[in-house]
């Protein structure tokens, strides 16, 4: 992970100021903004196992893509830049349906304390398998949420911690 990149963080009174992002990262994390996002096609969504060599989380599923806005960066702006260079995709239009919070260690040094802003693209047409930027993504895969669910009932290891989070919460996410 590249330490020199600037995120915004959120103190006790809601103001953001800038972070490091590994600072933001370490010793349990500190809250900080953050952007998930969900791409639906003939009600499947589209998911990620995550290159082997990330620097966390790596060779888990999860779901379509997630990111940090850089600091000073619009969130939907942040959205659609990262769904480009991660998973080669480039929706007309991206939805905010959520904001929540959540905490979850990802590493044995790394933690995720999160304020996230949750946005979908729903296509109308059946969409193509992306072309994924390899050393971000290993594999993709469309499942239905249900089938997403029985996966990981059987395999819980195998999906990364945060998206286990948003599985568990998904009626608050308010995706189609």
């Amino acid at each position: 992970m590249d330490a020199q990149i600037t995120i915004p963080a959120i103190d006790a009174s809601g103001r953001l100021y800038p972070i490091e992002k590994l600072t933001a990262h370490r010793d349990g994390g500190v809250l900080h903004l953050a952007i998930s996002i969900f791409v639906f096609s003939k009600g499947r969504l589209l998911l990620q196992r995550r290159a082997p060599e990330k620097y966390h989380s790596g060779g888990l599923w999860a779901n379509t893509c997630c990111t940090h806005p850089d600091w000073g960066e619009d969130l939907t702006t942040a959205a659609h830049r990262r769904l480009r260079e991660e998973m080669g995709l480039d929706v007309p239009t991206l939805e905010e349906r959520a904001v929540i919070d959540y905490h979850a260690r990802v590493s044995d040094e790394l933690w995720e304390r999160e304020r996230v802003h949750v946005f979908q693209y729903v296509s109308r047409e059946p969409l193509a398998t992306p072309a994924h930027a390899a050393s971000e993504v290993c594999e993709t895969s469309w499942m239905a949420p249900a089938d997403i669910r029985r996966a990981m009932a059987r395999s819980p290891e195998s999906f990364a911690p945060w998206f286990r989070i948003y599985m568990d919460r998904w009626d608050e996410l308010n995706l189609t």
